[in-house]
């Protein structure tokens, strides 16, 4: 085991010193998926690359890598015309200005917000926004940790010909488990000790409800808009005698009742309504 030092401090054996671009200098986005995921062995895998043990994974025969480098330039090029942001920092490299060992290689920063752009192609098959940003969600937070950034935009094409763009928020609980799982990570590259699957589970993304959607093909939708509909005035009619209801109910009054209506006031004030048979009904003492 090779302990690395990439911030000029000393190691107890012998060092291994990479150049500031070599990958194995620092934890990257790419590498922050990993690290929040839950494959022992790819934690393995990178835990040893890192080190300089074993050699980067080589993604050249990696088809959609491959169609996702392929596309970036004009999945950049559709995201500018359909929105009309301008992307600046294409392929710009960045270092945290604290934890020197987190880096991101951006593929963009949206000019007029300031929010981190990230171009991506996905396969079709079973394709949903909700999946795409939970895909995502450890590089989309590790690069706006890095340059603090308070958004980041999902740009990605699918190989069904669909452009999809999304818009994830920075999320302080997020980013900190996130570097709370890093700084573990990289303290295991350091000591030589091998890393565990940091096995907390994280905030589902928030995104903003921006469909449109046509129900017309669900029965069960059917079923409860005739409902709503048919139940629609009672509803109404029913809601505004509870509330007159409660302006005769005596303020000084724990409970009434009369017509086969009970009404209760709780502790805390709250006035609830039931329904009781008449005859049923006396007044205490008698």
């Amino acid at each position: 085991m090779i302990p690395i030092s990439t911030d000029g401090a000393e190691a107890p054996h012998s060092v291994i010193r990479f150049s500031p671009h070599d990958r194995r200098a620092f934890i990257g986005g790419s590498d922050a998926r990993i690290i929040m995921g839950d494959d022992q062995d790819e934690l393995m895998r990178l835990w040893r690359e890192k080190r300089g043990e074993i050699a980067p994974q080589d993604l050249s025969r990696n088809l959609v890598v491959q169609l996702g480098i392929a596309t970036e330039a004009l999945n950049r090029s559709w995201y500018q015309g359909a929105t009309g942001q301008a992307i600046t920092d294409i392929q710009k490299r960045m270092r945290h200005p604290v934890h020197a060992w987190m880096a991101a290689t951006l593929d963009g920063m949206v000019a007029q917000s300031g929010a981190v752009f990230e171009a991506k192609f996905m396969l079709p098959w079973a394709f949903t926004e909700e999946a795409a940003a939970e895909k995502h969600m450890a590089q989309l937070q590790h690069n706006m940790w890095v340059v603090a950034a308070r958004s980041a935009v999902l740009s990605i094409i699918t190989g069904g010909g669909k452009w999809v763009e999304i818009t994830v928020h920075a999320d302080p609980l997020y980013q900190h488990l996130l570097l709370t799982a890093e700084k573990k990570f990289w303290r295991c590259v350091q000591s030589g000790e091998p890393p565990l699957l940091f096995g907390i589970e994280t905030p589902r993304p928030r995104l903003a409800a921006i469909k449109v959607v046509d129900m017309t093909a669900s029965n069960l939708w059917a079923e409860c808009a005739a409902s709503y509909l048919r139940t629609r005035a009672a509803h109404g009619e029913h809601e505004l005698a509870k509330t007159e209801l409660k302006k005769l109910l005596p303020e000084d009054a724990k409970e009434a009742f009369g017509h086969g209506v009970r009404a209760k006031r709780s502790k805390a004030g709250a006035i609830s309504f039931d329904p009781v048979e008449t005859e049923r009904v006396h007044a205490p003492g008698k």
